[in-house]
């Protein structure tokens, strides 16, 4: 294993040396993405999904309770890294300007189960603000002193980016290097933030790989994470501050984001509303199991190692008509599908290459796709309708998703 050392006599220069100059001696030459690695290659064999033996990566893990700002923690993934955090031991001070990207009520709900989950002990402490509000974010870090950094507040989504880049800048861009350069002044032991696999939108590869380049991107959004990934690096570069980003594959699950495809088609076919099918839904897309992609940040928040950049997905792509056929069986509904042409540009099929993440962190995938949907089809019948029932019934209303799956836009 590579030590990351725990020792506090360290100084942050030395131990990122040391653990840089390691991972040079013993990181595993990853293979190319254009060899051909099928799918299973990805993912241990079934028969090893149950062992006791949990693959720990190469990376020793840091050990030991952890101050951590989560960023973003009233959101989808952001609350379930907290609520993990919180369940370790560890103090989450949870940052988040509750912003109404969509509805706040998802959010509000995710900060409630936090505070339940905290309970009377100070182990939870939420700001609600702007990260970009140089008074208000200096003022947590002198008071709070978290040590550790899991930024995951950013704006999401490809196509609004397209119609307003200006917040998008400013929420990605500048709110990631003024969290930067305070983890940087407050000797921060690791900056994990969120990237994204939109920076691989150009690409006609149909496995994404860390090595590819992504020098060009095709949306504002993508720009923005691609940007945070170089300022990153920069940081790492002058100040030897660990620095991760992390490139999420289209990340689903109970309370996920509802402009996301697993969500719109859950709701849409539940209500008997159409869908819009591209293609004769052969194409397929990588899709990420909330619990998984949390297990891949805590293992990343825990393995300082210079300066690196993951894809956290799944590994095991999902064609689009056996999605369809996976929420139909689930919610007992046939979906109403209006078949439209393939849209220009759209590649038959993407796929992450997780063999970084996997050897270097021991990040491997557990949830099967239809596994997954089915737990997110049970949340969706059990707590998200009926709450929605309700809140028509006090008059207040939602924005539905739209009918819309356009696979190259669900990258995040």
């Amino acid at each position: 294993m590579i030590n990351s050392s725990n020792s506090p006599s360290a100084t942050l220069a030395d131990k990122t040396a040391s653990t840089v100059a390691s991972v040079a001696e013993v990181e595993p030459e990853f293979p190319d993405p254009a060899s051909g690695s099928s799918d299973s290659e990805q993912h241990k064999d079934d028969g090893d999904e149950d062992s006791d033996d949990e693959d720990e990566g190469s990376v020793e893990p840091h050990i030991g309770r952890k101050v951590v700002m989560v960023t973003g923690v009233a959101g989808f993934i952001g609350s379930h890294c907290a609520e993990r955090l919180l369940a370790r031991g560890d103090v989450v001070i949870g940052v988040d300007e509750v912003n109404d990207y969509y509805d706040v009520r998802l959010k509000r709900a995710n900060l409630a189960r936090l505070e339940a989950l905290a309970g009377a002990n100070e182990n939870f402490k939420f700001f609600e603000g702007d990260i970009c509000d140089t008074e208000f974010i200096t003022r947590i870090f002198e008071t709070e002193q978290p040590r550790w950094m899991l930024h995951l507040a950013a704006r999401a989504g490809v196509r609004p980016s397209i119609e307003d880049p200006f917040v998008y800048i400013h929420s990605n861009i500048e709110a990631t290097t003024r969290l930067l350069e305070l983890a940087r002044v407050h000797g921060c032991e690791h900056f994990v933030f969120a990237s994204s696999s939109s920076v691989y939108g150009g690409s006609q590869k149909s496995l994404f790989s860390e090595s590819d380049d992504v020098s060009n991107p095709v949306s504002p959004y993508a720009a923005t994470k691609k940007s945070c990934e170089l300022i990153g690096y920069t940081y790492n570069h002058l100040y030897a501050l660990p620095v991760a980003g992390l490139r999420f594959f289209t990340v689903y699950g109970p309370g996920g984001r509802p402009d996301m495809a697993p969500f719109k088609f859950v709701d849409r076919i539940s209500r008997g509303a159409e869908i819009q099918q591209f293609g004769d839904g052969s194409s397929s897309r990588d899709y990420t199991y909330i619990d998984d992609i949390v297990d891949g940040c805590l293992r990343t928040l825990d393995r300082p190692c210079g300066y690196q950049v993951y894809n956290l997905g799944n590994g095991e792509p999902t064609r689009l008509r056996d999605f369809i056929e996976i929420v139909q069986r689930n919610l007992k509904r046939q979906a109403i599908i209006k078949v439209l042409p393939d849209q220009p540009g759209d590649v038959p099929r993407t796929c992450a290459d997780i063999t970084k993440a996997r050897t270097l962190l021991g990040y491997t995938p557990k949830t099967k796709f239809a596994d997954g949907m089915a737990k997110t089809v049970s949340w969706y019948q059990t707590e998200f309708a009926p709450r929605q029932e309700q809140d028509g019934e006090d008059g207040k209303t939602m924005v539905r998703a739209t009918s819309t799956i356009s696979f190259r836009s669900e990258l995040i």
